[in-house]
């Protein structure tokens, strides 16, 4: 956690906010490791007397997070998990495990994204520059339309793997932060960040993988950096960012409408949401009652998303309108194309909304 975030970023007890309480200021309470500005791990400590709950910095990741007991007990395999051992012995390890186990599901994960976030790289000329991954050219169309900004730090919701907070950081020169509750990918993301190295697992097929580890470049790393936070409970104060961009998140969240509103919550007046989605709906990530479209296809949207979206970000036009958001650009079909393994890959056309939080 780079202390310089922390103190711009002042992030609240997400309890107390959740509550109804004051909106308590984390403190920084206890620092076990540290190197210059960047707290490896440690303590941040709500100072309400009626609260006191801490919240753990692990590996630079701070965990801000109203369930932490429940995300802890779930994630305990990605926070003990080791990247000391070699590559034949990972390869005995997913053997074992097996297909579907979630050694094999973190694995299968990180190759498909990894590659999205920092394109492909040739293992044996490391020198030579990567292709961009889709995500980064998803967030170029994006970036295009929603500049130019209001002064303030930028917020990426759903950061995986860290490249778009990377290429935000670069293309706008602002403050990014990324936030995910993926562990293991913002362990990659902070090995970028922290070490100039990536290192994953790439899938050749079943649960055969090779190891790829290489260096990157990244000019405005000073300005990013990642945390573990939900995305339907942000520890941040109102109108606290110029943009948010949340790229394929909204069919990934429990409460998509929910995400909108604390995206117009911490945008500044003037802000930009950039938001994509493929609209791939599942029961596992999102109730169906809470599908965006996907549904219902005897309503007025005829079970399509599109709509259903515009009318949210259309003051007026919808009981549950985010009021104050307003759709100002849109695009109905944006490729976004996702490796698989070496014989597969998914390709899927993105619909991307970029709206303004009104004055």
């Amino acid at each position: 956690m780079r202390l310089h975030h922390f103190e711009t970023l002042r992030p609240h007890c997400p309890i107390c906010f959740r509550d109804g309480g004051q909106r308590a200021v984390l403190t920084l309470s206890t620092i076990i490791k540290r190197e210059a500005d960047v707290i490896l791990e440690g303590l941040l400590l709500c100072p309400s007397p009626g609260c006191q709950r801490e919240y753990p910095i692990i590996d630079g990741i701070p965990l801000i997070l109203c369930n932490l007991r429940g995300f802890l007990a779930e994630n305990l395999h990605a926070i003990v998990a080791r990247d000391d051992l070699s590559e034949t012995m990972e390869s005995v390890l997913g053997d074992c495990a097996g297909p579907g186990s979630q050694y094999d599901v973190t694995r299968h994960q990180l190759s498909s994204y990894v590659r999205d976030h920092y394109g492909e790289h040739d293992p044996e000329e490391l020198a030579t520059e990567p292709r961009p991954g889709a995500t980064a050219r998803l967030l170029s169309v994006g970036l295009e339309r929603a500049l130019p900004l209001p002064d303030g730090p930028v917020l990426d919701l759903g950061c995986a793997v860290g490249g778009t907070s990377f290429a935000l950081a670069q293309r706008t020169g602002r403050m990014v932060l990324g936030i995910d509750l993926n562990l293991a990918m913002l362990r990659v993301a902070t090995s970028a960040l922290y070490r100039g190295v990536v290192q994953y697992p790439r899938k050749r097929t079943g649960v055969v993988y090779d190891r790829r580890r290489f260096p990157v470049q990244l000019p405005a790393a000073e300005q990013v950096d990642f945390w573990a936070c939900d995305v339907n409970a942000l520890p941040f104060a109102d109108q606290s960012f110029a943009l948010a961009a949340a790229l394929n998140l909204l069919d990934c969240v429990r409460a998509p409408r929910d995400l909108l509103c604390e995206i117009a919550r911490v945008l500044d007046r003037g802000g930009k949401a950039l938001l994509t989605s493929p609209y791939d709906w599942s029961p596992l990530a999102t109730p169906i009652e809470a599908w965006l479209g996907g549904h219902s296809q005897r309503s007025t949207s005829r079970g399509a998303s599109e709509p259903v979206l515009r009318s949210l970000l259309t003051p007026g036009s919808h009981p549950a309108a985010v009021g104050t958001l307003e759709l100002g650009a849109e695009i109905l079909e944006v490729p976004w194309h996702v490796r698989l393994h070496e014989r597969s890959a998914v390709s899927y056309k993105v619909h991307m909304a970029i709206a303004r939080r009104r004055e």
